[in-house]
C-alpha cells in the first residue's frame, strides 16, 4: 500500500513538470536566473511636495528577478493576487523576470539624484497646446498606452523615458519604437505574464484570453522592459483613490487607470512632478477623449473598471494643494 502511495505522489510530481514545460514552452531545464544590472536609483535629499501621499516613498518601482520574492513579502505584496500582489502567481513572475536581463532604473551613468518629471496623458486637451518643446525639456518623461509620438511631436515632444503599457494597449508597430524607452509592463492578470513571455519568445499567443486583442510582437528589445511592482498599482488604489478592499457582490472590482499609476511611479523616482493632458471634458460627451485618434468622451463613460470620478477628484486635489503642476490648467 505503501508503495502505491508512493508512486502515484512521484507520477503526481512529473505531471506537474510536464504541464509547466507545455505551459512556458520550455525545453524542461531549469535555467538559473541571469544576472540583472544592479538597481541604480540616487537617492534625493529634497523632500518632494507629494511626499506625505506615500507610505513608502523609497520604494524600488521594478521587479527583480534575484529578489522579488523577498521585496514582495516585506511589503506584503505576497498576501494579494493580481494586479495588486504576486499571490497565486509567483511562478509565473519566477520564470518571466529572469528573462529580462535588466531591472535598473535608469542608466548606469545617470548622475541626476533630484529629477523633474513630466507624466504625458493622453487627453484631447494636449492638442493644439505646443507643448512639446517643454515636455522635451524634463529629465524624465513618462507616456502610457499606446499614446503616440510620431507625428504630435509639436503637441506632445518626442523623448520618452518610461511607457507603461498591458497586452492590450502597447504598440505592434515598430515604427513606434524608441530604443531610449524603457518599456513598463503592468500586470493585470497572470495571462499577462505569459503574453510577455510568448511574444519575447516568438511563440504564438493565445488572443481569446483578452479583453482585445494583444499586441503578437514586441518593437522592444529585452533589455528594454521591465515588470512594474504590483505594489505601485496597490498604492495608487488604496493609498491615493482610497477604494474599498472589497466591492460589492453586484459591481465590478475598479481598478486605477494606467494614468494614476504612472504617477505614482512617478512620486517613487522623481522629487518634481508635473502632468499635461489628465483634463476631460466629462460635459461633453462628444468630445475628443485622446489628442489622436477619434475616440470620444463617450467611451470613458462606459468604462466599468475605473472609477473616473475618484480620479479626477484626486488630481484636482493634489494640483489645488500644489503637489504637482499642472501644464494642461486652463
Amino acid at each position: 500500500m505503501r508503495g502505491y502511495l508512493v508512486a502515484i505522489f512521484l507520477s503526481s510530481i512529473f505531471l506537474y513538470y510536464v504541464l509547466h514545460c507545455i505551459l512556458w514552452g520550455t525545453n524542461g531545464y531549469w535555467v538559473p536566473p541571469v544576472e540583472m544590472k544592479s538597481k541604480n536609483i540616487k537617492k534625493c535629499p529634497k523632500k518632494p511636495a507629494f511626499a506625505s501621499l506615500l507610505k513608502f516613498p523609497q520604494f524600488y518601482p521594478f521587479l527583480c528577478a534575484t529578489d522579488f520574492t523577498k521585496i514582495a513579502s516585506k511589503y506584503g505584496t505576497t498576501n494579494f493576487v493580481l494586479p495588486y500582489g504576486i499571490k497565486g502567481s509567483v511562478e509565473y513572475f519566477r520564470v518571466v523576470l529572469p528573462k529580462l536581463k535588466n531591472c535598473a532604473l535608469f542608466d548606469e551613468f545617470d548622475n541626476v539624484p533630484c529629477k523633474r518629471c513630466v507624466v504625458v496623458g493622453n487627453g484631447g486637451v494636449l492638442k493644439n497646446k505646443t507643448l512639446g518643446e517643454k515636455i522635451d525639456s524634463y529629465d524624465v518623461i513618462i507616456r502610457m498606452n499606446n499614446g503616440p509620438v510620431l507625428g504630435h511631436e509639436e503637441d506632445v515632444g518626442r523623448r520618452t523615458t518610461f511607457r507603461l503599457f498591458y497586452p492590450e494597449s502597447i504598440f505592434s508597430d515598430p515604427v513606434h519604437n524608441d530604443p531610449n524607452t524603457t518599456a513598463v509592463l503592468v500586470v493585470f492578470k497572470t495571462q499577462d505574464l505569459k503574453w510577455l513571455l510568448d511574444v519575447m519568445s516568438g511563440a504564438r499567443i493565445n488572443t481569446h484570453v483578452f479583453w482585445k486583442m494583444p499586441a503578437l510582437k514586441l518593437i522592444y528589445e529585452q533589455y528594454q522592459v521591465r515588470v512594474l511592482d504590483p505594489y505601485i498599482i496597490r498604492e495608487a488604489a488604496y493609498q491615493l483613490l482610497h477604494f474599498p478592499k472589497v466591492f460589492p457582490k453586484n459591481q465590478k472590482p475598479k481598478h486605477p487607470t494606467t494614468g494614476i499609476i504612472a504617477i505614482t511611479l512617478a512620486f517613487h523616482i522623481c522629487s518634481e512632478v508635473h502632468l499635461a493632458g489628465f483634463k476631460y471634458n466629462f460635459n461633453n460627451p462628444n468630445s475628443s477623449l485622446h489628442y489622436y485618434g477619434n475616440a470620444t468622451m463617450s467611451l470613458m463613460n462606459k468604462n466599468a473598471y475605473h472609477n473616473v470620478t475618484a480620479e479626477q477628484l484626486f488630481l484636482k486635489s493634489i494640483i489645488e494643494k500644489n503637489m504637482v503642476i499642472n501644464l494642461t490648467q486652463d
